[in-house]
């Protein structure tokens, strides 16, 4: 089995699935290469909300750091001031804890702006750098194609004394935006396009959320991530394929200016999710345009929005455990893969409750007006320490509506006229009346209940295949709650010219449904299953007198189900 492929032998020093960076990791310190020492860092552009591929990326440069004794820096790339808002920074910090995960630094590239100034300085007076007057246009057009070199700018000798004089001025705020740019004179006809004498400092006068008006041009990112890797001491740097080709440019900035230490990186294969769409712009497209209900909204692959949904942390970093680290492989991962780790997860983790949400009102026609008696319920099967709960049990109670047919077909087991069924830890009950409204709509049913069969067993040994989950009416809780689908119909919205236009109007549902009286006051964030129904979690809307909940996922299991099939 190639290395990075889920399913991995396990690594023999810390017993985890091995994955071709955390052999490179283990082949450095074997030699003591950086004196053995392991430093990386996690650098997100605060621009927007982290979404589950960054998780991956953090679980990589976080959790290598920590299984080798070492540190990870968390680092904001705060280059482009135009997009960056310290909402998506405080964002990113919480979404980072949450995982589990705590920096050994917290940096900024701008806190760099002044070092990488004399980087730039000190690049020009190499003559290894020049002011460009050339239009952004230009520049495109100058840097020629795939098979042709590109031509020099106009500006490539421009005399250093001259260079380091526009330079200043641009920093002094005399020129307007565009009329200068940094450019490195590398290569015009190098074969990596990103060679070809690339930007390194851009006029933007604009004030930044850190530095305020203090600068009035801005490095771009890929003449500051480099070296920023280098000034925090970073070891190994990890990025997503898309960045190979700037690799070659990360060294070149890194080994032509006095930045002291040389980072080493390596990339990884991005995760791609179906039924979804990973683009930090496309998000804020879906946000600003008012397609969703904001960066946390429960149908939103944000990391802020499946923690609303009710997924945990432990199930993120083991669904990047499950699809682990591949090389070269962009492939779509089935969204189903995460639904399994979620459900597996919350199987250990939530209590079993009684809720109902589309419901149809039964009458026990002959147990006692008035009378209330406490149903003991076990709070989890999966964990015996959960223990015992009680649950109220009346004459009047909620049932799903799908839960009664008419005219059933065969091999239907649930309730029906003259059918009898089990009350989930409660009595059999007999269908023996059905009333229906003018419209012919089934609006009660009237049952009959065999006292003796307390706690679903029957004394004469009878046996009823049906069993369903109910809610007694005067002690249910009324509840909002959403159900929550893939936000995209096709498998692959990424590709889609017309993405929006995939979006699946059947996404959310609301219904109007009742709850045990034991949620009336768990808070924000707390996940239960609904027998039956599957698993939903507490809402940040949800009040005493006014809950709602979100479902996080359903209890059917696509993906366990293929896998045992395969």
């Amino acid at each position: 089995m190639p290395a990075g492929e889920p399913g991995m032998s396990t690594n023999e020093t810390d017993e985890k699935p091995s994955n071709f960076l955390r052999e490179l990791i283990q082949k450095d310190v074997t030699a003591g290469t950086h004196a053995g020492r392991v430093a990386t860092r996690f650098p997100p552009e605060p621009n927007g909300y982290l979404h589950i591929g960054h998780a991956k990326s953090i679980w990589i440069n976080f959790g290598l750091a920590e299984d080798f004794g070492g540190t990870c820096n968390l680092r904001f790339d705060d280059t482009n001031p135009e997009k960056e808002d310290i909402e998506y920074a405080e964002a990113i910090k919480r979404d980072v804890e949450w995982l589990g995960y705590r920096w050994a630094g917290l940096h900024h590239a701008s806190d760099y702006f002044g070092r990488l100034y004399d980087f730039a300085r000190e690049l020009i007076e190499k003559r290894l750098a020049y002011v460009c007057s050339l239009t952004e246009e230009d520049i495109r057009l100058y840097r020629g194609t795939v098979k042709e070199p590109g031509k020099p700018s106009p500006d490539r000798e421009r005399p250093t004394a001259e260079n380091l004089d526009l330079l200043e001025r641009m920093k002094n705020g005399e020129f307007p935006d565009a009329q200068y740019t940094v450019r490195a004179k590398i290569d015009m006809a190098s074969p990596n396009m990103k060679m070809r004498d690339p930007l390194m400092y851009r006029i933007r006068r604009v004030p930044h959320w850190r530095t305020g008006d203090a600068w009035n041009i801005y490095p771009m990112y890929d003449y500051a991530h480099g070296l920023s890797d280098a000034i925090e001491n970073i070891t190994h740097s990890f990025c997503t394929l898309e960045f190979e080709n700037n690799r070659e440019l990360y060294d070149w900035f890194v080994d032509n200016t006095s930045s002291g230490a040389k980072p080493r990186q390596y990339e990884f294969a991005r995760l791609n999710l179906s039924h979804t769409v990973m683009s930090k712009r496309r998000l804020l497209q879906l946000v600003k345009e008012g397609h969703v209900k904001g960066w946390d909204d429960p149908r939103m692959p944000t990391l802020s929005g499946l923690r609303r949904r009710g997924v945990t942390p432990e199930a993120i970093r083991d669904f990047c455990e499950r699809i682990g680290v591949a090389r070269k492989d962009d492939s779509l991962v089935d969204v189903a893969m995460l639904d399994h780790a979620i459900r597996e997860d919350l199987n250990r983790r939530a209590p079993r409750v009684m809720a109902v949400i589309d419901p149809l009102k039964v009458v026990i026609d002959n147990y006692p007006e008035g009378q209330t008696e406490d149903i003991d319920c076990e709070n989890n099967p999966e964990d015996p320490a959960a223990g015992m709960r009680k649950v109220p049990f009346s004459r009047e109670l909620y049932i799903e509506r799908d839960d009664f047919m008419e005219a059933p077909p065969k091999k239907y087991f649930r309730l029906s006229p003259g059918a009898e069924v089990r009350l989930k830890h409660a009595y059999f009950v007999k269908c023996v009346r059905v009333e229906k409204d003018s419209a012919g709509k089934v609006i009660e049913l009237g049952v009959t209940y065999d006292p003796t069969s307390r706690g679903g067993e029957a004394p004469d040994g009878r046996k009823v295949k049906g069993t369903l989950h109910w809610v007694s009416v005067p002690h249910a809780r009324p509840a909002e709650v959403r159900l929550y689908d893939h936000l995209f119909r096709a498998e692959d919205p990424a590709p889609l010219e017309d993405w929006l236009s995939d979006i699946n109007p059947d996404s959310v549902a609301s219904k109007a449904g009742f709850v045990e009286p034991s949620l009336a006051e768990a808070p924000a964030g707390r996940s239960f299953q609904f027998m039956r129904l599957g698993y939903f979690a507490v809402d940040p809307d949800s009040r005493p007198d006014s809950l709602v909940f979100n479902r996080t996922v359903g209890l059917r299991d696509s993906w366990a189900k293929a896998q045992k099939s395969g």
